[in-house]
């Protein structure tokens, strides 16, 4: 998908994984390319290697299957968004540091940026993908709601943790589109600190 942020994440150190990393990067650009141009269906695994310059055999092992490879930041987006969450400073809400982590990366998504406007139309138009992104933010939800849940003192299952979850990474898709984006995403996260300071205020 295209970069939600220049600069993140930190690009590897090491002269192996910086070859790797710039590797799936030319793999995943060249992917969303032919996607772009031709459509999900009517591109072939062989055609996207090619197009990157190595073999099928490479490919797969950084993309295990052909959705993944439009979704070429998934690890690292859940990665961030739960550091965002765990390494917060000191008196921080949960829902504000969501929220500077939605102003942060999910901003250029929200907007009307070209780039991101034609991949939501590829996704939008393509079942499999559409399956696929679904699977995808299910799984940051969970991974969310359990963090929520450890660092709120909360227990595992607790449905707030798991509404919270969901509601801020809905927060910057509803935006999609707004005139303001910022302003509808801040303004949703002040619902959600409302809402969470009431509840975690509680005796």
């Amino acid at each position: 998908m295209p970069q939600t942020d220049p600069s993140a994440p930190a690009a590897p150190v090491g002269r192996r994984e910086r070859k790797k990393a710039a590797t799936r990067q030319a793999i995943a650009d060249a992917a969303l390319r032919l996607f772009l141009e031709r459509g999900y269906d009517d591109v072939g695994i062989r055609e996207i290697a090619d197009a990157a310059d190595v073999s099928t055999t490479t490919l797969f092992k950084h993309f295990p299957v052909k959705e993944a490879l439009v979704f070429d930041e998934d690890a690292d987006q859940e990665a961030r968004l739960l550091a965002a969450v765990r390494e917060r400073p000191e008196g921080q809400s949960i829902p504000a540091a969501l929220c500077g982590h939605a102003l942060r990366y999910r901003m250029a998504a929200a907007g009307d940026d070209p780039r991101f406007t034609a991949f939501f139309a590829l996704v939008d138009s393509t079942p499999a993908l559409r399956d696929y992104v679904q699977a995808m933010w299910m799984r940051h939800a969970e991974a969310l709601a359990r963090a929520i849940a450890q660092e709120s003192g909360l227990p595992a299952e607790d449905p707030a943790c798991a509404a919270l979850a969901h509601f801020a990474l809905e927060a910057p898709r509803a935006a999609r589109g707004h005139r303001d984006p910022r302003e509808s995403i801040t303004r949703a996260f002040d619902l959600l600190e409302a809402g969470w300071t009431s509840l975690t205020a509680r005796p």
